[in-house]
């Protein structure tokens, strides 16, 4: 059985889209990354004549041989999982399409958006590759460096603001001193790093603040290689800014204690939160409320209900 994956390329529908596609297939699934001309990608996932052709030739190969199942993200991805579909293979769309699923074999949305139907499946938070293998071989690839010490270790993953989360980074930077004045009392070591979503402008600032402390900073390749994969493979507790489901589920995909920079939230981000608190998963930084340490693992169980279903006739 073929599985192919299929995103627009950015960081957050790829790691949903492959992460799906490897477990239905049970290994490394293809990935084919499309980038969607005018007109057909301003209305995309709907369909207009000669939408094939605006995804290019790559597209237009898997057309001709379609996979059995096609698993996509994000709203370009919908139109080419839609087409995929037209040709013969069973089609899997993450996030909602904003038309109706009936153009999909199965939907996949997080709890907290509103879409449902008979082939809509919801989720807690995002898909993400992270179980027990996943950390062992990240573990084995990414040995904790001398840096982090020998104590227990505090990751402190950054974000950047949004509509949704308004965060200031002089509040971010006194949080990141706040956590590495405590780890450092406690013998234990902070280990923290940016993203593709941190503001550059607020780079000088955090290097500075961590400049005074033990806690280490990646803010980017001048700082060598990017040691995420490794801080959610060795800490014992992982702190994130709120605005990032792909990155608070990873977190809590781990067996790692969770929780969040306590900034003020909006919207479907606000009842994620609510979702992770009421489940004893994470909670607010410095909420006394207790929390359990059971990896929040919804690939293995997405994939697995819809391995179920696509064995069901159209």
């Amino acid at each position: 059985m073929t599985v192919l994956a299929i995103s627009d390329g950015r960081a957050g529908n790829v790691r949903q889209a492959r992460a799906l596609a490897d477990a239905l297939a049970g290994g490394e699934a293809p990935h084919l990354r499309i980038d969607m001309t005018a007109p057909w990608r301003w209305l995309a996932p709907r369909r207009l004549p000669g939408a094939a052709r605006g995804f290019g030739e790559g597209f237009l190969a898997a057309m001709r041989d379609p996979p059995a199942i096609v698993v996509g993200c994000g709203r370009q991805a919908a139109l080419a999982t839609r087409l995929l579909r037209e040709a013969g293979a069973r089609a899997v769309q993450i996030l909602d399409p904003r038309i109706d699923p009936r153009h999909w074999d199965c939907v996949v949305v997080p709890e907290h958006d509103r879409l449902r139907g008979d082939n809509v499946l919801t989720m807690l938070g995002s898909l993400n590759p992270v179980d027990d293998r996943w950390l062992a071989e990240a573990r084995a690839r990414h040995p904790r460096p001398q840096a982090w010490g020998n104590g227990g270790l505090t990751a402190l993953t950054i974000g950047g603001p949004t509509s949704a989360v308004p965060m200031t980074i002089d509040a971010v930077a006194e949080f990141a001193r706040q956590l590495a004045d405590e780890t450092s009392a406690a013998g234990n070591n902070l280990a923290i790093t940016t993203s593709g979503r941190t503001p550059r402008s607020w780079l000088p600032l955090l290097r500075s603040t961590i400049a005074r402390t033990s806690a280490t900073l990646w803010a980017g390749e001048q700082d060598g290689p990017n040691p995420y994969a490794a801080m959610l493979a060795h800490a014992q507790h992982i702190v994130c800014t709120p605005d990032s489901v792909n990155m608070l589920s990873e977190a809590c995909a781990t067996p790692a204690a969770v929780e969040w920079l306590p900034f003020p939230a909006d919207g479907r981000i606000a009842a994620f939160l609510a979702s992770l608190q009421a489940r004893g998963r994470a909670r607010p930084l410095g909420d006394m409320q207790a929390t359990n340490r059971i990896p929040l693992r919804e690939t293995a169980r997405i994939a697995a209900e819809v391995s179920r279903r696509l064995q069901e006739p159209r």
